[in-house]
């Protein structure tokens, strides 16, 4: 592979884990607050949707893709199921109670998750030690949770929003999973394009129908524009094209500064303040991931030679 090659490749994964880690900065942006709503989670969701159908439908007609075979419209559908409806749903409520450096954190468990969800629904056998780097991870956002909860007055007890945000876990590596399944035969940009496409008869009536009635601020439908652009469709062009340029397995390690990313993001876009907590417990979920990723067996049914989980969008 030439250096030039591996460069670019590089600095397009770093793209695609950056344009990624804005999402939830821009989803909150986008919801508002409990105190300021703005626009409905539920608007957000078939809106993003609509406007990545819409951009997919010029990519697929304009690179001439076939339409997929039978067997694969299944896989497909529950891509939809989780990526375009539950995962953005759900985070665009939690989003609204919490920060996005919290949800950060809890997110943060997406790829143990996805490989977790590999496990079960493609019956691949993982080491113990991956495991037990599973149940780690998660009790340091359990911990965390439940830290936040006490701090914010709520008592000893998971707040609502972090249940939302583990629904929202789970619904996106379902989706990858189910995606991926599909990914050598559709290749990876067109399987983004058909599950947004396969979204659009629900996505745009329902942006029609829940168009929003009152003013909203500018700054949320400027969230809007970035997480149907860049979150759900452009950002995976970066991140496949630099997986393809520089190898899978170089510039898959980005994606672990994305929790970081999004901590630092909503400095200037929120005016959240910078945590020592939240860095701590932030640290100690990527550490379970570096560490789980090695123990487990990658996943060659589920990804293609140059592919790698998706990061969270």
């Amino acid at each position: 592979m030439r250096s030039r090659d591996e460069t670019l490749g590089m600095a397009l994964g770093f793209l695609g884990v950056a344009f990624f880690a804005v999402t939830l900065p821009m989803t909150r942006l986008a919801t508002g607050t409990q105190e300021a709503p703005q626009l409905s989670p539920w608007f957000v969701t078939v809106a993003r949707a609509a406007l990545a159908g819409c951009l997919s439908v010029v990519f697929l007609l304009a690179t001439r893709s076939p339409l997929p075979q039978r067997q694969h419209w299944k896989p497909l559908a529950l891509a939809v199921l989780g990526n375009a409806i539950g995962y953005p749903l759900l985070l665009g409520f939690a989003l609204r109670t919490v920060t996005a450096s919290h949800a950060a954190v809890v997110t943060a468990l997406l790829p143990l998750a996805t490989a977790a969800m590999a496990a079960w629904v493609l019956h691949q056998r993982a080491r113990l030690g991956f495991w037990l780097c599973a149940v780690a991870g998660s009790a340091l956002v359990v911990a965390f949770s439940l830290l936040r909860a006490g701090q914010d007055g709520a008592g000893f007890g998971f707040a609502w929003a972090d249940l939302l945000l583990l629904g929202a876990v789970f619904a996106a590596a379902l989706g990858y999973i189910y995606g991926a399944q599909v990914t050598p035969a559709l290749g990876a940009e067109r399987v983004i394009c058909w599950v947004c496409v396969m979204a659009l008869p629900l996505s745009l009536p329902g942006t029609l129908w829940l168009w929003p009635q009152h003013a909203v601020a500018p700054s949320a439908w400027g969230g809007l524009l970035y997480v149907g652009v860049f979150s759900m469709w452009a950002g995976f062009f970066a991140w496949y094209r630099g997986l393809m340029l520089g190898g899978a397995l170089r510039v898959s390690q980005v994606q672990l500064l994305q929790p970081f990313l999004t901590i630092l993001a909503a400095v200037p876009l929120l005016g959240e303040a910078l945590d020592g907590v939240t860095l701590a417990f932030a640290a100690g979920v990527v550490a379970t991931v570096v560490v789980g990723k090695r123990l487990s067996r990658p996943p060659a049914p589920a990804y293609p030679a140059g592919a790698a989980s998706p990061p969270l969008r």
